[in-house]
């Protein structure tokens, strides 16, 4: 019995994938082309390929959100969506946010809050709570509760992240 390849696949349009597959995509409002292999995860091609390291691996089954980005401004864990499910696509992360200099108001109250200890989860929590303001301009207390609950922190309690919450939950945001 033959061993199936991946070139023995077939992507959802019902053509053979190559590979190494020649991947379209914008990444913080920039056109990306990679090669690569069509199953290999985004995680691994924005920290790897891209030098985009504030997705972080963790878990790898998309239980902890600690990889979280918008993908066509939707929430998304990064360690689940292969490359080729990001063709033509939109992949926003914690490096597209806002530059260094001028934090949005979503990473200032994290940051005024206290909301992170080691900061490992942080970027995940940050883009789960932009999803939820991309969706609801003015989340209730429960809405940014729900957004977040994909998302784990092993280290703060989670009381500075409450805090946060609740002052979000009393605004817009940038």
């Amino acid at each position: 019995m033959k061993q199936e390849t991946l070139s023995d696949r077939v992507a959802p349009q019902g053509k053979p994938m190559p590979s190494p597959y020649a991947l379209n995509f914008m990444v913080n409002g920039r056109a990306v082309t990679l090669k690569v292999e069509p199953t290999k995860p985004l995680v691994d091609i924005l920290r790897n390929d891209l030098g985009l390291t504030g997705a972080k691996v963790s878990c790898e089954i998309g239980r902890c959100g600690a990889c979280s980005v918008l993908l066509d401004g939707k929430p998304a864990n990064a360690c689940l969506i292969m490359a080729y499910q990001c063709a033509g696509k939109s992949v926003e992360t914690i490096e597209g946010t806002s530059s260094t200099t001028a934090p949005d108001t979503i990473m200032r109250a994290f940051l005024e809050e206290g909301a992170f200890q080691c900061g490992y989860c942080t970027p995940g929590m940050i883009m789960a709570v932009k999803a939820v303001f991309r969706k609801n301009s003015r989340p209730s207390m429960e809405d940014l509760e729900e957004g977040l609950s994909g998302n784990l922190c092993r280290c703060t309690g989670y009381a500075g992240i409450l805090r946060v919450l609740k002052r979000l939950s009393s605004r817009e945001t940038d």
